[in-house]
């Protein structure tokens, strides 16, 4: 994993030094939540607005198609309310990972004048879990608790079935996905849809991750990208 994130800097950093390319500073919502069933559905979970924020850069191959990539903070997770005894109880949990994320997309332009114009991107992303927190309130007759802990990430690899520090209360550091989306692009400003389908279980003590699509992460992102210098 830590070879293909050097990949992915490395392809990041020429991009950016390409003479055509455009570099944009990007920010935005995140509406995340993680799936539940073995086909991959959310049910019975809510979602957890988040953010995204980063660098952006595209390498400028021609006006129709372009790769673009970057760095982006950027946030993930769920929060699930359960009521009983006539709503008068409840058990109240969210969590909220945080990731440095390398996404990799081919673009495809779609000019409508000589300043603006609609794209189409797709293409994988991997992540790297480096904090966020876990919270939990419940209320049971007189008895209200919460609590709030740090995430803890183990060191599992994602594309093996080993299990190395796997823990109930961790998650995976590694994550992966695809990403998918489309938006508009104007002289100086740049606004973005994407869908975020991860592939990892992110349950550090789940190992295969084709076994079925519970634990994984499914985020919708609307974003606002300023290009720099051009």
């Amino acid at each position: 994993m830590k070879t293909v994130l050097t990949g992915f800097l490395l392809i990041l950093f020429s991009s950016f030094i390409n003479a055509d390319a455009q570099i944009y500073l990007q920010g935005g919502l995140n509406l995340a939540n993680i799936t539940k069933t073995n086909d991959g559905q959310t049910e019975k979970n809510n979602i957890l607005p988040s953010f995204n924020a980063g660098i952006m850069g595209r390498w400028g191959l021609s006006k129709e198609l372009d790769i673009e990539t970057g760095l982006l903070f950027t946030g993930h997770g769920s929060k699930a309310e359960t009521y009983f005894n006539g709503g008068n109880d409840y058990v109240k949990s969210k969590f909220n990972p945080l990731y440095i994320q390398a996404p990799l997309n081919a673009v495809i332009k779609i000019p409508l004048d000589k300043k603006s114009g609609i794209f189409f991107h797709a293409g994988p992303y991997i992540a790297v879990g480096i904090g966020g927190k876990s919270k939990m309130e419940s209320k049971i007759g007189p008895l209200v608790s919460s609590s709030t802990k740090s995430i803890k990430f183990s060191n599992d690899d994602p594309f093996t079935s080993q299990q190395d520090d796997a823990a109930y209360d961790k998650l995976k550091r590694f994550d992966y996905g695809l990403n998918f989306g489309g938006g508009f692009e104007f002289e100086h400003l740049i606004l973005k849809a994407n869908y975020g389908l991860g592939l990892a279980k992110i349950n550090s003590t789940e190992g295969n991750n084709s076994q079925n699509n519970k634990n994984k992460y499914r985020t919708i992102s609307v974003s606002v990208g300023i290009p720099l210098g051009k």
